[in-house]
């Protein structure tokens, strides 16, 4: 059974950093990749980063560029997103999400986790 386990989030000032992770197993990892989507309340899931471990693509949504950072610890089956800088407007449920390319369609997509929150002050 495949299982993504998202930990990680919480509350933080603006301004702050987080980092969110994201457990993964029952799947080959290195033949995957990692996308991490949120979801605020009342707006649709939007994509934030993501990761591919086959071929080590690396995207960000611009609105997130030069603030997140992905990593991936394939030795712990593990993706990682940093988050500094954040805003109010970050505040969301955060996924992780495995597929067999990077996408922004959440179609794309076989797996996902239950999400953790984050929320960030003002």
């Amino acid at each position: 059974e495949v299982q993504l386990v998202e930990s990680g989030g919480g509350l933080v000032q603006a301004g702050g950093s987080l980092r969110v992770s994201c457990a993964a197993s029952g799947l080959t990892f290195d033949n995957y990749a990692i996308g991490w989507f949120r979801q605020a309340p009342g707006l649709e899931r939007e994509g934030v980063a993501c990761i591919s471990n086959f071929d080590g693509t690396i995207v960000y949504k611009d609105f997130v560029k030069d603030r997140f950072t992905i990593s991936s610890d394939n030795a712990k089956n593990t993706v990682f997103l940093q988050m500094n800088s954040l805003r109010p407007e970050d505040t969301a449920v955060y996924y992780c999400t495995a597929g067999t390319i990077c996408s922004w369609l959440g179609k794309m997509y076989y797996y996902w986790g239950q999400g953790t929150q984050v929320t960030v002050s003002s």
